[in-house]
């Protein structure tokens, strides 16, 4: 059973930074894209960052461009988010996800597989 699970979430101010960990396990995700979603309470969870784990090529929203960072480290099957110069509008739940066609995919459809999401919240 593929399972994802994320950490790293908190609390930090405006211009601060975090690292958000997705942990795979339970299945190899080699030939997958991994990417990262955000929901805020009443919209829609929107993309953020993926990277396709086979070539390591990466794609950002344009909101997050220059500040967020996606990369893999394959041998501890985990896929990082590096979050710097942290804004109020970035105060979300971070979700990790998994889909199997290795392509450069944006809808949160795509994606098969889900962790349980981790907070970030910005303070002002």
């Amino acid at each position: 059973q593929a399972h994802l699970r994320e950490s790293g979430g908190g609390l930090v101010q405006t211009g601060g930074s975090l690292r958000l960990s997705c942990a795979a396990s339970g299945r190899s995700f080699s030939g997958y894209t991994m990417g990262w979603f955000r929901q805020t309470p009443g919209k829609e969870r929107e993309f953020v960052a993926l990277i396709r784990w086979s070539s390591g090529s990466t794609r950002y929203a344009d909101p997050v461009k220059g500040r967020f960072t996606i990369s893999r480290d394959n041998a501890k099957n985990t896929v990082y988010l590096q979050m710097n110069s942290l804004k109020p509008e970035d105060t979300a739940v971070y979700y990790c996800a998994a889909n199997s066609w290795d392509t450069i995919a944006t809808m949160p459809t795509i994606y098969g597989y889900w962790g349980q999401g981790t907070q970030v919240t910005v303070s002002s």
